[in-house]
C-alpha cells in the first residue's frame, strides 16, 4: 500500500471517528453508515485522480464534483437530470432540503428524528469535513492542520448534544486524529528511505551509530504528536464553552441575550404540534403523574406551551423576554375580581425517559416550586429550562387557578386592549379567503364574539359534519386549514389550529395551547398522563376572564361548561344547533405502528419511552451507543474468523507480484509458509535453504518439475544470500515466483482435502501476526521505558 492511500484511509477514518460525536443528536444511527459509504467514494475518487496524475486544484475540484454528484443522487436523484446528473433543478431540490433541514434543527429536541433535511446536513457535513481532510492531509501532504476541521466536527456535536456526548466519542475522535497524524509520519519518512528500528543498521552500512528513534528522523513524528496534544486538549475545553440547546418546542433557549440575571430571550420555534403517530401508538407510555386538590380533574389541562405566531402556514411561538421566576407569579393578564376563581394545588411527577425544556403546569398557574434552573416567560406564563434543565425526573408543586366565568360575564366582556387586540389578531394575507369566509357563514347572527367563539366550537364539534381520524394526513403550507375545511377530517391540530385562525378572521384574540388533556384517574388517587393524552386546544381571549379555553376537537378532552348551551337569540333555520354534550376522555386509540414519532418528537422531546413516575422499567429502544456496540460486535464476529484467511491473500499478493525490493526472498518466504500451513516445519532459521527443500519435497512426496522447481527455488535463495555483491548472473524473480507458484499447486494437490481446507481457512502462519503484536507492543513499552 502506497504512503498517500494509506494517508487516505486514515483521513477517511479520522473523518468517521470525528462525527461519531453527532450520533447522540439523532435517535437513529443509520445516516452514519449512509455517510461512510459516500465517504469512501469520494476518497477512492480523490486517489483516483492523485494516481493520474492531475493537478491538486482539479484533483480537488473533481472530489467536490463528486460530492454534489453523490448527494444528489440520494437526496434528490428524483429531480436530476437523467436520474444521475445534478442540474438546476436538483440543485434547487438539494437547497430547499438544506433550508428545511435548518428549520427541523430548531424545531426538534435531542434526539432528533432522522428527517430527510437533517440527514442531508449531517451527510453533507461529513463529506465536507472529509474533503477537507483528504485535501490538505493527502492531497497537499499536510496532516497536522486537517486537525482543525476534525475538531470543527467533533466539537458542533459536541456542543450541541451537551450532556449527552460521552467519552467514547471523544477518544474515537482523538483516536482519529492521532492514526492520520502517525500515518502522515510514516510517510515522510519513508520517502527519505526505509526505516529501521531503533538500534538496527540497514543491510550492508558500516560503522556509525545506528538510527534510533528518537532521532532527528522522528522529528515530524514528535511534531505531529504535539499538534495533536494541543488540538485535544481544544477539544476537551471548546465543547464546554460552547451553548447546549434543548432544541425544538421544548427546547427554549432561556440563556439569551439579557441585561442581567432576569434577562434573557426564549427563541421562536415551530413545534407543528402534529400528534398524528403519537396518538395512534398502540402503547400509551406514561410521562407524567399527578395528585390535584380538585374535585374533578375533567378540566385540569396541563399546558406546555402558547403558539401565538400564525403566518399562514404554521403556529409558531414568538420570541419572548423571560426573567426569574417570581413568586409568587404575577396575576393573569384580563383576569376580573369578579369572575370566580378557585385555587387548586397539584403535585406532578416527571417521568425519567420525559425531557423537555418547558414544564407542563395547568393554566393560570399562581406559584411554582420546582427544583433546578427555571426561567418564567410572562406572555405564555410558562416556566423554560435554564442551562440545559429540563423535565426529566423533576416532582414540582403548583398552585393553579380555576378560572370559572359565566357565559353572561363572556357574552358582556368589554373590547381588548388596543395592543393585545393588534398582536393577537394577526392574519397573514396569504391565507385562502375560504377561511375568513367560512367563519362569517358559521357565525352569522351572533350577537358578540363569546357567540361566534361558541358556534366556532360547536360547528367543529358537532354541527358541522368534521370527523376525528388519526389517520388523515397532517397536511402542511398555506392551503392546509383550507383542506381540513374542505374534507371535514383530521385531530386536534387541525381543530385547534383552524379555530384559532377563524377566530382571527373574526377579530377575536386567538392562539393555541400544547400541552395533555387531564390524563387517567389511578385507584390509588393520582392521575396517569400518557403520550396519547398529548394535545392542542385554541386559546380566545375575553377581558375579564383572560385566555380562556376552547375545546373544538371532537371526542378529545372536556367541553368548558361556559361554553355549553349558548344559542344566539334567533337561530339560523337552515343550520339548527343541537346543544353540545359533554365529551370525556377517550379511553383508547386505535391502534398504529409503535414509535415516538417526528410530530410528538417536536412536541415533548421525547428521548427515550417515558418510565413510570414513581418507578418501574422503561421500554425504551436500544439507543446510538447500544446499536453502535451491537454493529461491532457483529462485524468482528465475522471478520475474527477470517482474519488469518485475508491475511494469507494479503501478504500472498504482495510476495508473489514481484514489486518487493528482492522479490527471491519474497517468493521463497511465500513458500516456506505455504509449505507451514500444511503442516511441514521448513521455517526453521537453523535450516539451510536446501535442507528446507529437501524436507518439503520428502514429507509432500514432491517428484518430477515440482521437485525440480523447489530445487531452483533454493539455488536461487542461496547466490541471493551468499553470493558477492554486483555478480552476474542473478536470480530472475520473475522466474523464481513462477516456479514457488508450482511447487505450491502440486502441494496443495498432494495434501488431504481436510489439510486443504485448514491451510486455507485457518493457516498456521497467520501466528505471524500475534509475533508481529508482540514485538511491537515490546518495542512499545520500551520506548516509554525510556
Amino acid at each position: 500500500m502506497s504512503g498517500r492511500t494509506r494517508l487516505a484511509i486514515c483521513g477517511l477514518l479520522a473523518t468517521l471517528a470525528a462525527s461519531c460525536a453527532m450520533l447522540p443528536l439523532v435517535e437513529r444511527p443509520v445516516w452514519v453508515v449512509q455517510a461512510a459509504v459516500l465517504l469512501a467514494l469520494q476518497t477512492a475518487v480523490g486517489a483516483a485522480t492523485r494516481r493520474v496524475p492531475l493537478a491538486r486544484w482539479l484533483t480537488l475540484a473533481l472530489q467536490a464534483a463528486s460530492t454534489v454528484l453523490l448527494l444528489t443522487l440520494v437526496f434528490a436523484r428524483s429531480r436530476a437530470v437523467a436520474g444521475v446528473l445534478p442540474g438546476p433543478d436538483a440543485l434547487a431540490g438539494l437547497g430547499e432540503l438544506l433550508h428545511q433541514g435548518a428549520q427541523d434543527v430548531g424545531r426538534y429536541a435531542i434526539p432528533a428524528p432522522a428527517t430527510p433535511g437533517i440527514r442531508l446536513l449531517l451527510v453533507g457535513g461529513v463529506l465536507a469535513v472529509g474533503l477537507v481532510v483528504d485535501a490538505l492531509a493527502v492531497t497537499f501532504r499536510s496532516a497536522a492542520p486537517a486537525g482543525l476541521p476534525l475538531l470543527a466536527l467533533y466539537s458542533i456535536g459536541a456542543g450541541l448534544a451537551k450532556g449527552h456526548t460521552g467519552w467514547l466519542w471523544f477518544l474515537a475522535a482523538a483516536g482519529g486524529y492521532l492514526l492520520l497524524l502517525l500515518a502522515e509520519g510514516r510517510d515522510r519518512l519513508a520517502r527519505w528511505g526505509r526505516v529501521f528500528p531503533a538500534g538496527t543498521r540497514p543491510p550492508g552500512a558500516s560503522g556509525g551509530p545506528a538510527a534510533t528513534a528518537g532521532g532527528p528522523a522522528l522529528a515530524p513524528v514528535r511534531t505531529g504528536r504535539r499538534i495533536a496534544a494541543l488540538s485535544l486538549g481544544i477539544a476537551l475545553a471548546l465543547p464546554a464553552a460552547l451553548p447546549s440547546i434543548g432544541g425544538g418546542l421544548l427546547g427554549a433557549r432561556g440563556q439569551g441575550e439579557g441585561d442581567g440575571p432576569g434577562g434573557g430571550t426564549i427563541s421562536a420555534v415551530n413545534p407543528l404540534v402534529s400528534l398524528q403517530n403519537s396518538l395512534n401508538q398502540p402503547e400509551n407510555r406514561e410521562v407524567l403523574r399527578y395528585r390535584s386538590t380538585s374535585q374533578s380533574v375533567q378540566d385540569l389541562y396541563l399546558r406546555i406551551v402558547a403558539l401565538d405566531r400564525f403566518d399562514g402556514a404554521s403556529w409558531r411561538a414568538s420570541e419572548r423576554r423571560i426573567t426569574d421566576v417570581p413568586s409568587p407569579l404575577p396575576t393573569p393578564a384580563g383576569l376580573s375580581p369578579a369572575t370566580r376563581v378557585t385555587p387548586v394545588g397539584t403535585s406532578v411527577a416527571a417521568a425519567s425517559g420525559y425531557g423537555q425544556n418547558y414544564l407542563p403546569m395547568p393554566y393560570p398557574a399562581a406559584q411554582v416550586t420546582a427544583p433546578g434552573k427555571w426561567r418564567y416567560e410572562p406572555a405564555g406564563r410558562t416556566l423554560v429550562g435554564d442551562h440545559g434543565q429540563t423535565t426529566r425526573g423533576v416532582r414540582y408543586q403548583v398552585t393553579s387557578l380555576h378560572v370559572e366565568p359565566t357565559a353572561a360575564q363572556l357574552a358582556a366582556a368589554p373590547a381588548p386592549p388596543e395592543d393585545l387586540l393588534r398582536e393577537y389578531t394577526k392574519v397573514p394575507s396569504s391565507v385562502p379567503a375560504v377561511v375568513a369566509q367560512t367563519a362569517r357563514e358559521v357565525t352569522a347572527g351572533a350577537a358578540n364574539a363569546y357567540e361566534q367563539a361558541v358556534r366556532l366550537q360547536d360547528w367543529f364539534a358537532v354541527s358541522g359534519g368534521f370527523r376525528y381520524d388519526t389517520e388523515a394526513a397532517a397536511g402542511g403550507g398555506t392551503d392546509a386549514i383550507a383542506r381540513f375545511l374542505r374534507d371535514r377530517q383530521g385531530f386536534c391540530v387541525h381543530f385547534s389550529f383552524s379555530m384559532a385562525a377563524m377566530a382571527r378572521t373574526l377579530g377575536i384574540p386567538a392562539r393555541v395551547a400544547v400541552g395533555f388533556t387531564p390524563g387517567t384517574p389511578q385507584s390509588d388517587g393520582s392521575v396517569s398522563v400518557g403520550t396519547k393524552d398529548a394535545h392542542a386546544w385554541p386559546e380566545l381571549y375575553f377581558e375579564g376572564a383572560g385566555w380562556t379555553r376552547f375545546e373544538p376537537t371532537p371526542s378529545r378532552g372536556t367541553t368548558p361548561d361556559y361554553s355549553v348551551a349558548q344559542q344566539a337569540p334567533v337561530p339560523d333555520p337552515g343550520a339548527p344547533q343541537p346543544a353540545p354534550r359533554p365529551r370525556s376522555v377517550p379511553s383508547g386509540v386505535p391502534a398504529a405502528p409503535q414509535g415516538c414519532p417526528p410530530e410528538l418528537k417536536k412536541l415533548d422531546g421525547c428521548t427515550a419511552p417515558a418510565q413510570q413516575a414513581a418507578g418501574g422499567a422503561s421500554d425504551a429502544g436500544p439507543g446510538p451507543l447500544t446499536v453502535v456496540a451491537v454493529v461491532l460486535a457483529a462485524l468482528a464476529a465475522l471478520l475474527l474468523p477470517a482474519l488469518p484467511l485475508l491475511w494469507r491473500v494479503t501478504v500472498r499478493g504482495r510476495r508473489l507480484a514481484g514489486r518487493a525490493p528482492e522479490p527471491t526472498l519474497a517468493a521463497w518466504r511465500e513458500l516456506t509458509d505455504s509449505a507451514w500451513d500444511y503442516g511441514a516445519l521448513v521455517h526453521d532459521d537453523a535450516l539451510t535453504p536446501r535442507m528446507a527443500v529437501d524436507h518439503l519435497v520428502r514429507t509432500a512426496g514432491l517428484a518430477g518439475a515440482p521437485a525440480e522447481a523447489a530445487g531452483r527455488v533454493a539455488v536461487a535463495v542461496e547466490q541471493v544470500l551468499y553470493a558477492p555483491p554486483g555478480r552476474a548472473g542473478a536470480p530472475d524473480g520473475t522466474a523464481v515466483t513462477a516456479d514457488v507458484a508450482v511447487v505450491r499447486g502440486a502441494r496443495r494437490a498432494a495434501g488431504r482435502r481436510r489439510a486443504r481446507i485448514r491451510a486455507v481457512l485457518a493457516p498456521r502462519s497467520a501466528v505471524r501476526l500475534l509475533w508481529a503484536a508482540r514485538a511491537r507492543w515490546a518495542r512499545a513499552t520500551a520506548r516509554l521505558r525510556r
